[in-house]
C-alpha cells in the first residue's frame, strides 16, 4: 500500500522524528493508529455506557419511576454546586 500524505501532514511526521520521539514515518504512523484504536475503545465503551442507562431509564419510565423535568435539573444544579461549587449562572 502507498499513502502520499498531504504536506502539513508529512510535516507533522517529520516533526515528530527530529524531536527524536520516533525513528521514522512508519512509528509515527504506527503511534497515530495505536491512538485511534484506543480512542474507538474508549467511544465503544462509552457508547454502550451511554445505551445501558437509556435502558435503565425506559425500564424505570416503564414503572412508572420518573422524575418531573424541573426538579431533576434542580437536582443536576444541587449535585453540581455540591461538588464542584458550580454557580447556577450559564
Amino acid at each position: 500500500m502507498q499513502i502520499v500524505l498531504p504536506p502539513e501532514v508529512e510535516a507533522l511526521v517529520q516533526r515528530q522524528i527530529t524531536s527524536g520521539k520516533y525513528q521514522n514515518a512508519i512509528a509515527v504512523i504506527l503511534a497515530g493508529i495505536k491512538l485511534l484504536e484506543q480512542q474507538e475503545d474508549i467511544y465503544q465503551g462509552r457508547l454502550q455506557d451511554l445505551q445501558q442507562e437509556a435502558r435503565i431509564g425506559r425500564e424505570a419510565s416503564g414503572r412508572g419511576e420518573v422524575v418531573d423535568g424541573s426538579a431533576a435539573m434542580a437536582q443536576i444544579r444541587a449535585n453540581m454546586r455540591s461538588r464542584y461549587g458550580v454557580s447556577d449562572e450559564a
